[in-house]
């Protein structure tokens, strides 16, 4: 064995690598977008960072001005580039204006939260991810005095971010973070729009369901669509119970056991994942909704050292979700959950009426939920609440 191959014996495995080499420009002129119209001599307004997607006004403007001017320095260097059929551009600008320009050619990583375990070099799945919070391209060197410029496809949409750094101090991981948020919201903008149409998330939240991690993705892309056509949703409940089988609910129970203050329950989640296993709702939601309370409280107590009353362990969790993904828009949607949770869950309940629904667990606890309510739609709402917890807590 040569020298030269036990060097590369000792160099750690690249699983990922870019498609090809940069194209190398120089004299490129930019440090700033115009905010707003002027005239010559007036005082202007100058954006050095930004981030748009095709649906903001501006966006069309901007990229078409960003891609003139590199396309330009571009020819000038004797390369042809066609930006506009281009999948993934990436521009690092050095402090000499010379650049490093990619297109199609830099690796991208994703950084996501998985539903499951996963293992290097296996195939992830939509269905497999339950957030996505930074996009990345981790073989591009950026220094700290160094400006960027990044517009990218994904799917009929596209995302454009620059930072043109004027104060020397370049953040990469800012880049990822926005370059994350622009991704997300492009590729699940369905999900997005549902969530802030008022007439079709009152449907949802009026028929039990949300957004679960779980379920997001074409699931509950079916339920958005039926919601919105007006449509009733007992075929797609039922189409829905029947994929919850025996191994996606141990994967479920294998997320909640890895969770301290789910593990001391086990076996009482056990038995009502038997239960629905077996088409019986009542324990389900029995066992389920009064043991939500106590989850929390168990990971409230963790973190503060003391009990706390409904109101602030529902706080507590919701503010548990933001900080676990970084910021409040992500797909845990952890404001609209919020609103679910004391909607549904932990709704309103008047003793002296004597009648509820068995989406409440006050209304469960009190033995007042009327018989008819206790569904297998009602218990699978119950175990997918529950296991959002697991990914807030």
């Amino acid at each position: 064995m040569s020298a030269s191959d036990q060097a590369d014996e000792s160099r750690p495995s690249v699983l990922i690598d870019n498609s090809g080499q940069p194209i190398k420009l120089s004299g490129l002129q930019l440090n700033g977008v115009s905010a707003e119209a002027a005239r010559n001599g007036d005082t202007v307004k100058v954006w050095t960072r930004l981030c748009l997607t095709s649906d903001d006004r501006l966006f069309h403007r901007v990229a078409d001005g960003l891609n003139g001017h590199i396309e330009h320095v571009a020819r000038r260097a004797g390369k042809a580039v066609n930006l506009k059929h281009a999948h993934t551009v990436l521009l690092v600008i050095h402090p000499d204006n010379t650049g490093d320009l990619w297109v199609d050619t830099a690796a991208v990583a994703l950084r996501i939260m998985p539903k499951r375990d996963l293992v290097a070099g296996g195939i992830v799945f939509e269905s497999d991810i339950a957030d996505v919070t930074e996009m990345a391209f981790p073989l591009v060197p950026i220094g700290k005095e160094d400006r960027a410029v990044c517009i990218f496809r994904e799917g009929w949409r596209f995302g454009l971010f620059f930072d043109f750094n004027p104060a020397g101090d370049f953040s990469v991981q800012d880049m990822q973070r926005d370059l994350g948020t622009m991704h997300r919201r492009l590729r699940y903008r369905d999900l997005y729009d549902a969530l802030a149409d008022t007439a079709i998330f009152s449907r949802l939240f009026d028929t039990g369901w949300f957004p679960f991690v779980e379920i997001i993705g074409p699931e509950f892309r079916l339920f958005a669509d039926c919601s919105e056509a007006g449509f009733d949703l007992k075929d797609e409940e039922a189409q829905l119970i029947s994929k919850f089988d025996s191994e996606r609910l141990e994967h479920m129970f294998k997320r909640w056991m890895a969770k301290p203050h789910f593990a001391g329950k086990e076996p009482l989640l056990r038995s009502a994942l038997r239960a629905f296993l077996a088409g019986e709702a009542v324990p389900v939601i029995k066992i389920v909704l009064t043991e939500i309370e106590g989850i929390l409280a168990d990971a409230y107590r963790a973190v503060h050292g003391k009990g706390a009353k409904v109101q602030i362990l529902l706080d507590f969790a919701i503010a548990s979700a933001e900080q676990k993904a970084g910021q409040p828009d992500t797909l845990l949607f952890p404001a609209a959950f919020a609103h679910y949770l004391k909607s549904q869950t932990f709704a309103n309940f008047d003793p002296e009426a004597g009648v509820g629904k068995a989406t409440s667990r006050h209304a469960v606890g009190h033995g007042a939920a009327v018989a008819e309510s206790y569904t297998l739609v009602r218990a699978l709402q119950a175990l997918l609440t529950l296991d959002q917890l697991a990914f807030y807590t």
